[in-house]
């Protein structure tokens, strides 16, 4: 891929639509080796870019799935405590004892590799994900810019481990908390929206390329509406592709038609009893009405 251009057209062929401002921004993080962040609400397809980029580059994709708490032991590497015991008791019995037995519990044997050190020893460059950085905590998120950075690890036990080599970095964030100006500078930035009516209509087509022309448009119609509703948890593009198969699996050709299967399918879109209370029946029937 030579150009942000040939980038976009080959995520388009994996099935994901990128923006222009999107496909741009990953295209100069890969270029200048940089790592991407991407902020934006739930459900707009952030994650699926990494995945994406994945299939397209023919490469593993390693995912940090960050949370509050996590610790270097969940992120980085473990050593494997119950191996090591069982290894120490059997060098007792055999009277082996000392330095020697050190050396060897503490070795690539018995070291547990998660997700940061597992992506800085493949041989071809990995996608690493690093999934929703801001619910991580700043003392995690101030350890990570120095493997951002440096793309290598200390292990007290056997030193420093460079990275065999770079993987393409995507961080995502649903803004938890704001993030450090630190983390910021170093990565290359874009906002991910929800799509227009444009995009998530050729999202359909590249995903559910059976579905009719005229109901995909009614779906697109109807979801960008019930994003305008006051709602706990707005559906994402994955609850589009949720509903569109519901339909198209009960062999639905027009949402106007029965009232009772919509509001049946509703349970793609609306995720909490909240949601399900704000769009009864009758808001329901508008929303469609209105879909075109």
């Amino acid at each position: 891929m030579t150009d942000w251009q040939s980038l976009k057209d080959a995520l388009a062929a994996e099935g994901y639509i990128a923006s222009d401002e999107l496909a741009m921004a990953l295209f100069i993080a890969l270029t200048l080796g940089r790592p991407l962040l991407l902020e934006g609400a739930a459900g707009v397809g952030k994650t699926e870019v990494a995945r994406t980029l994945a299939a397209v580059r023919n490469t593993r994709l390693i995912r940090l799935q960050c949370y509050e708490g996590l610790d270097a032991g969940h992120a980085i590497y473990e050593w494997n405590y119950q191996r090591q015991l069982l290894a120490i008791r059997a060098a007792a019995e055999g009277g082996e004892t000392g330095r020697a037995v050190e050396a060897r519990i503490f070795s690539g044997e018995f070291l547990l590799e998660r997700p940061l050190l597992q992506a800085i020893r493949q041989e071809t460059p990995p996608v690493l994900l690093i999934d929703e950085i801001d619910r991580a905590d700043e003392e995690f998120e101030a350890y990570l810019l120095e493997i951002l950075s440096d793309f290598q690890i200390t292990i007290p036990e056997l030193g420093t481990i460079a990275a065999v080599s770079r993987p393409h970095v995507i961080l995502t964030a649903n803004g938890t908390r704001d993030l450090s100006d630190a983390l910021r500078r170093r990565c290359i930035y874009a906002h991910v929206d929800f799509p227009s009516r444009e995009t998530e209509l050729a999202i359909l087509a590249a995903r559910c390329p059976n579905l009719e022309k005229r109901l995909a448009g009614q779906i697109v119609g109807f979801v960008q509406a019930l994003r305008k509703e006051e709602l706990e948890k707005t559906p994402g593009i994955a609850e589009t592709l949720d509903f569109a198969a519901a339909l198209a699996g009960l062999g639905v050709n027009d949402l106007s038609a029965d009232p009772a299967v919509l509001q049946a399918t509703l349970s793609t879109l609306l995720k909490t009893r909240g949601d399900r209370a704000t769009v009864p029946t009758e808001v329901a029937q508008r929303l469609a009405g209105g879909a075109a």
